[in-house]
């Protein structure tokens, strides 16, 4: 990748820049997307996970009722749902619920269309808090984006899309 001479270097330059030292013949494009994007993710990762810290839910336990208040009213998945779409395993769906239903978050009920069945159910506790965390996860984000401007986080997310879609491929 070129660089341009008014950008900064950061850690994934250093990185860069010492395999060229040793590996002149590596291609270290994709290390430069890639590195940056890692970084990202972790930073990013941290501050929206010290947001929801200040409701009492962790980022793993805000998916859980964030996943529920996406289904919408009324707000009622099955614990199977909810592991398939956080890509969970079952146990460590049960110890995410149990503690979301000893915080008054959520309510585990029989599921009336399967007797052997359950149903997980946002409270109205559970969905006044996961507005608030949203809203809180949301400022972190779009003060981290602020940086790039409206026009180059538009191309940055559009880009990201197509990259993704390109590692979507079986």
């Amino acid at each position: 990748m070129s660089e341009r001479p008014e950008q900064r270097k950061d850690p994934v330059d250093a990185i860069i820049d010492q395999w060229a030292t040793v590996r002149p013949d590596l291609d270290t494009a994709a290390m430069e997307v890639f590195g940056r994007i890692n970084r990202l993710s972790h930073a990013i990762g941290e501050r929206v996970g010290q947001a929801y810290a200040k409701f009492g839910i962790s980022r793993g336990e805000f998916d859980v009722l964030a996943t529920l208040r996406r289904s919408g009213e009324p707000y009622t998945l099955s614990p199977r749902q909810l592991s398939a779409t956080l890509m969970l395993t079952t146990g460590g769906m049960t110890g995410r619920l149990d503690k979301l239903e000893r915080a008054g978050l959520l309510r585990r009920s029989p599921d009336p269309h399967d007797r052997r069945g359950l149903q997980v159910t946002l409270t109205g506790e559970g969905l006044a808090l996961v507005d608030e965390a949203v809203g809180a996860g949301l400022a972190v984000q779009t003060e981290a984006l602020s940086a790039l401007g409206e026009e180059r986080a538009g191309r940055l997310a559009a880009l990201l899309r197509d990259l993704l879609a390109g590692t979507d491929r079986p």
